[in-house]
């Protein structure tokens, strides 16, 4: 199996401003990412920032870095111009392995790239998780994907799918037993032949009022396959409570 696996680092945050460079445990968030990553079985690991500065840092610790464009709408579309400035084969399998996840673990990044390797009419492979209590269910800030019998995935939402109607008639707010709802992992392998396709293809209504970039790939009529991991990985780094939380467990491991 080979892949490669790419970093986006954006430097703009609106509640973390400059969050690829904050200190964890002696080292920019970025960096201890990329180290992750490197522990996969990725043939290359490639940070992809539009920051001079995020650059620097990670030329420093001895990464490979590309500095794209600023003006990219999606991390698709920075996706798609590394590939583009790498000359990618059109069969390449490109994982994403966002900047702000420095405890992702280098054997999911192995899992989705295998998946995708393994399942040659997909153009995209993802995780997902079972939902096990009804908060998750009905937080639309988790993303929900319902599959087919062979995984792959019918549709992404912010809504409680799949709808258990007799148990919810009352307005309840309950997780209905045996309900198989899943929990999406924002985690992405893709084969680059996509990536190549993915700027033109047009943005549809359920991608527009979902605000899932994900369902354009679905809208477009290409294939996304999901893996069902045992167990949610660990959280990245939206806040600053999620900060200090990563900054205690590596203190604790140093």
């Amino acid at each position: 199996m080979s892949f490669i696996a790419i970093i986006p680092a954006r430097a703009a945050s609106t509640r973390l401003p400059g969050k690829p460079l904050l200190d964890i445990g002696g080292k920019p968030m970025v960096i201890r990412t990329a180290e992750q990553a490197a522990r996969s079985q990725a043939d290359r690991v490639v940070v992809a920032t539009d920051d001079p500065g995020i650059q620097t840092a990670v030329q420093a610790h001895g990464f490979e870095t590309l500095l794209t464009r600023a003006d990219h709408p999606t991390g698709t579309d920075r996706l798609a111009e590394v590939a583009a400035q790498l000359a990618l084969s059109s069969d390449t399998i490109v994982v994403n392995v966002q900047g702000d996840e420095p405890l992702i673990d280098p054997a999911q990044i192995n899992t989705v790239a295998k998946l995708l390797a393994q399942v040659p009419d997909a153009s995209i492979a993802t995780c997902a998780t079972a939902i096990t209590d009804a908060a998750t269910l009905f937080n639309p800030n988790a993303v929900k994907v319902v599959c087919t019998h062979d995984r792959r995935a019918l549709y992404f939402s912010r809504a409680p799918i799949p709808w258990a109607r007799n148990a919810l008639a009352d307005g309840s707010q309950i997780l209905a037993p045996g309900l198989p709802a899943l929990h999406h992992i924002g985690l992405y392998a893709y084969r680059t032949n996509f990536l190549k396709a993915y700027p033109d293809l047009p943005a549809g209504p359920l991608e527009s009022f979902e605000s899932l970039e994900q369902l354009r790939a679905l809208e477009n009529g290409y294939e996304i396959v999901v893996h069902i991991a045992d167990a949610h990985p660990a959280a990245g780094v939206d806040t600053q409570e999620d900060l200090d939380r990563i900054r205690e467990i590596f203190a604790n491991r140093l």
